[in-house]
């Protein structure tokens, strides 16, 4: 009995702990987001730990935050009803065991859904709103929103009621004239990046509209790297905005991605041709490896 209640109050005081450094480590990091001189690089986990919990799941998101990940990426979706859930696909098929879309649904129809992990096995964890995977991260870690530009709105007021609207990071493609239009009112409410492709035509313009916003950083995308890239990227970091590039794949980082990286340990032709950009913030499906090979350029606690 007596080793049982030692057991349990350690147990207690680990969880404590374990909150308690991940909110330091939170506040710390806010600081150095918004610090636009800020030497440290942020590490963004895509969808979560989706190689040992299901994408866009609760554990997945608790996973990163023990990893001491700086921001964990989401996907959102809106019932039938209008609830926003945590998912990325339109459909259910790939990562539930349900079918259709998720238009289709109403919430209680989805709660009663499992997803399915990265083989494709069903587990036993259930897809999160948005509403609880906002509650979870609170203090904790940041967020940055995907697919979520037509339900910004009412994003807005989920970060409201669940006191957020600090430490969310929204995002679209849009051009700025349209998020205007669309969104004037709530702008300069929320935490907002552009998305701009570096190989448009349109990207020196795009970053010139943005430049009086000042976004806290705007994110790259470009499948073929050249002196305009090169060029855009050294721009955006000038205007005083942090520059956002994602390792994913080969066609968002013209072939500098995370499988090279690891699977080729071609990490300083990859991540760190990044850093030699000056880029500060790197959206990653290998959040472990990354922030080992920052920690030992001295760039990441």
């Amino acid at each position: 009995m007596f080793k049982t209640k030692i057991t349990f109050t350690l147990l207690i005081f680990i969880c404590f702990t374990s909150v308690l450094y991940a909110q330091n480590r939170f506040a710390e990091s806010s600081k150095e987001l918004l610090n636009r001189d800020s030497k440290k690089v942020f590490v963004i986990a895509h969808r979560g730990d989706w190689r040992n919990a299901p994408e866009n799941s609760l554990q997945a998101i608790k996973n990163v935050i023990e990893m001491g990940v700086d921001i964990v990426e989401i996907d959102i979706k809106m019932t039938k009803d209008k609830q926003l859930i945590v998912m990325h696909d339109k459909a259910l098929d790939r990562t539930t065991n349900g079918k259709g879309l998720v238009s289709d649904y109403n919430l209680s129809d989805i709660q009663n859904l499992y997803l399915r992990n990265g083989a494709g096995a069903v587990t036993e964890h259930r897809i999160p709103t948005l509403e609880e995977a906002l509650r979870l991260c609170k203090g904790q870690i940041w967020i940055n929103i995907d697919k979520g530009y037509e339900y910004m709105a009412e994003v807005y007021d989920l970060l409201e009621k669940t006191g957020t609207t600090n430490q969310v990071i929204l995002k679209s493609g849009t051009g700025y004239e349209e998020l205007l239009s669309k969104y004037r009112n709530i702008l300069n409410k929320i935490v907002y990046m552009p998305i701009i492709d570096l190989n448009s035509k349109g990207a020196q313009t795009q970053i010139n509209k943005f430049a009086d916003y000042k976004p806290v950083a705007i994110e790259c995308v470009f499948s073929e790297e050249n002196t305009d890239v090169i060029d855009l990227i050294a721009q955006i970091s000038k205007n005083g905005s942090k520059v956002w590039i994602n390792s994913l794949w080969a066609s968002l980082c013209a072939g500098r991605h995370d499988d090279k990286a690891v699977e080729q340990n071609k990490e300083d032709e990859t991540w760190g041709w990044m850093l030699n950009q000056g880029v500060k913030m790197i959206q990653t499906d290998r959040p472990k490896e990354l922030l080992l090979y920052l920690k030992n350029k001295g760039l990441h606690e």
